[in-house]
């Protein structure tokens, strides 16, 4: 198994493409398209340096994988996905749960079975990718359609449940979010894989200036997470990122990465495509 991480730095992203050495089949896990907010224009750059590796590598991608519909930056499945149409887009069953959510807020006026993706994971679920044995897991909190991705049992790809060690774990206060729901996910599943488990989070933030930190052993986060150990209570945890959570902004990206990555990005590439922000009276 060999993986290659991707740093996004605008929005503190890492994307991850994991393939098979021996078949080059591969998947890629949570890819980002560059998009200005002022000129509400997307390019992809960044999706072109991922592509370039595949060529130059002569790998086939399998996978389009989306730990959950991110509301920070937005996905670059749509690129790929012209480009790769065999290609399978994939997302935790429950972005079900989050169309529902947002569709009244933006009108939407798709369909809510989550039918943009081609294959929509189930908590537990297993599958292959050349020699790359994948298993879906169930990781809601952050959202409730939130999926950790454990590949051959040596790596495991978070999302935003959990970042570094030094800077702890994702938010829980967006719609359906759930601090409760996140303490169950990293104390009572990710904490009972094995100690080695390479853990790859979804974004980094390098507190104090550091250099990007891409992986930690699943034992540095039981041992030193600095939000929660193996030893941290339900109710220390939900205490702390509830208070935390309470006095934190809006991302910046928050109304058009939503709308957007809920649905697969599928307007990307048809002759007109808009992105709706709502306007709502400040109480």
């Amino acid at each position: 198994m060999e993986i290659k991480s991707f740093f996004h730095p605008d929005t503190f992203t890492l994307s991850y493409l994991v393939y098979d050495a021996n078949s080059r089949k591969a998947l890629l896990i949570d890819s980002v398209a560059d998009y200005d907010p002022k000129s509400s224009s997307v390019s992809f750059k960044s999706c072109e340096i991922i592509d370039d590796y595949m060529k130059e590598h002569s790998l086939q991608l399998e996978y389009l994988i989306e730990t959950h519909a991110h509301a920070d930056h937005l996905t670059g499945i749509s690129y790929f996905k012209e480009k790769y149409p065999n290609a399978k887009t994939a997302i935790s069953e429950n972005i079900v749960d989050v169309q529902n959510v947002f569709s009244d807020l933006f009108a939407m006026d798709n369909d809510k079975t989550g039918k943009d993706f081609d294959h929509l994971m189930k908590d537990t679920e297993e599958f292959q990718v050349g020699d790359l044995k994948i298993k879906a897991i169930a990781t809601p909190g952050h959202t409730p359609a939130c999926m950790t991705i454990v590949i051959n049992e040596k790596a495991a790809f978070t999302g935003d449940l959990i970042f570094a060690p030094d800077y702890g774990t994702g938010r829980c206060d967006f719609p359906a979010g759930s601090s409760k729901d996140m303490f169950n996910s990293i104390s009572n599943k990710l904490y009972k894989l094995s100690d080695e488990l390479d853990i790859y989070p979804g974004h980094d933030y390098m507190p104090g200036g550091r250099i990007v930190w891409e992986k930690a052993k699943l034992k540095e986060h039981k041992d030193h997470n600095v939000q929660i150990t193996a030893k941290t209570t339900e109710d220390e945890f939900v205490n702390f990122r509830d208070k935390r959570d309470s006095g934190l902004a809006a991302p910046r990206l928050l109304l058009q990465s939503v709308q957007f990555n809920a649905w697969a990005g599928v307007s990307l590439f048809e002759e007109k495509s808009f992105l709706k922000i709502p306007l709502r009276k400040k109480m």
